[in-house]
């Protein structure tokens, strides 16, 4: 037992999607050049992961497997249309592939270099809901419908923070929808339905199954914040299925399929997805403004480790480790060291869980933290903001 150190790079047991080559002969031609990895994601050991560093990665396909010849207050239906409607648990697997089937989309990607990844198709008109990596820095966006059709996409807006894009068919529609649900009431044990477009492979989605693993993961970028309260699952999920759908047994969209870890051997059993009820709002945001809003507290903070819990005689807290100037926190009084366990009688166990509480809420409105500071508890009210853009 004890510490090993990770093995060299050569022999990672994790590896991003991009990195996992097909093994045996050498392929008749040279593959596309890929894109260079914007989120790859490394993870700290944590229990029940021993021995490596696990890496996470985005599950869009790089490289070419082939060759291819907006309205303000818009709300994202949350009722399943008449034709979503009609997969419910009792039909199966089968029939909500061939019900949601028709709404999953490959995204095509040209920019520096090509991509493929997945889409959900969830207005009639044609807006659909992917991954933010998927569409970073395109320079044209193709969309190929489940019949094969294909048409220019035009990227409607993408909040890099969620991972959330959306990107709108330039062609009339009516198109098949899939019905968007809620994660709100997930349980572990599950079961899910994963359909995405893996690995840019002609011939329409690929269907998997699997439980909900997990509820509430923390999956960190170095390119950025971590990804918060992510949906565990086992179903399958292959690259080029970022931006794809996982469905509950009825065939609505719980989620969309947003990182992978691999080993070398492929999938081993994680995939995560951006629960559909963080990515409806991000898109009902973009569809009206062409851009997330998010509240902002401006702070920099960190979980209240565990003796320093129980010494304060609390379950756990957000320790703020530094305030930006001009920002709301400062505005109100809070100071690196404070250690924030309430807001507005929720409890904050953590760093992660204040950052989704105030997702919840709105900027301008007025909360009330409950902060430890010099082992005294106060109580600092603070008028949330917006978040300003990346680099401001």
């Amino acid at each position: 037992a004890g510490f090993r150190a990770p093995p060299p790079p050569d022999d990672r047991l994790w590896r991003h999607p991009s990195e996992v080559e097909r093994t045996g002969p050498a392929p008749l031609r040279p593959r596309a050049a890929e894109r260079p990895s914007t989120n790859p994601w490394p993870v700290a050991l944590v229990s029940g992961l021993v021995g490596a560093a696990l890496t996470l990665g985005v599950v869009a396909s790089t490289g070419a497997l082939h060759d291819r010849g907006t309205s303000a207050g818009v709300v994202v239906p949350r009722s399943a249309p008449p034709a979503a409607a009609e997969a419910d648990a009792g039909d199966g697997v089968v029939a909500i592939a061939e019900t949601v089937g028709p709404a999953i989309a490959r995204v095509e990607v040209s920019g520096p270099q090509r991509s493929t990844g997945s889409g959900v198709v969830f207005t009639e008109d044609g807006h659909v809901l992917t991954n933010a990596h998927v569409v970073e820095g395109a320079q044209s966006i193709d969309v190929v419908l489940a019949d094969g059709s294909e048409h220019r996409g035009r990227l409607v807006g993408s909040d890099p923070l969620t991972d959330i894009a959306v990107v709108a068919i330039e062609a009339e529609g009516p198109f098949a929808v899939a019905a968007l649900g809620s994660a709100a009431d997930l349980r572990v044990g599950q079961s899910t339905v994963a359909i995405g477009s893996p690995l840019g492979l002609i011939g329409g989605a690929s269907v998997t199954t699997g439980v909900v693993s997990a509820l509430g993961r923390r999956v960190p970028s170095p390119d950025g914040p971590p990804l918060l309260d992510m949906i565990q699952t086992d179903a399958a999920i292959a690259p080029g299925s970022s931006g794809g759908a996982l469905l509950d047994r009825s065939g609505s969209v719980i989620g969309i399929t947003t990182a992978i870890a691999l080993s070398q051997e492929g999938a081993d059993g994680f995939g995560f997805a951006t629960p559909i009820d963080i990515a409806r709002a991000v898109a009902e945001d973009i569809m009206a403004t062409g851009a997330a809003t998010h509240v902002w507290l401006g702070i920099e903070g960190r979980d209240l480790d565990n003796r320093s819990a129980r010494d304060a005689g609390v379950d756990g807290g957000a320790v703020v480790e530094s305030v930006v100037e001009g920002g709301p926190a400062g505005a109100a009084g809070l100071a690196a060291g404070d250690v924030i366990v309430g807001l507005s009688d929720q409890t904050v166990p953590s760093m992660s869980a204040l950052v989704i509480a105030l997702r919840e809420l709105d900027p301008g409105e007025v909360v009330d933290l409950e902060v430890l500071r010099d082992g005294e508890r106060i109580t600092v009210s603070v008028e949330l903001g917006t978040r300003p853009p990346p680099g401001e």
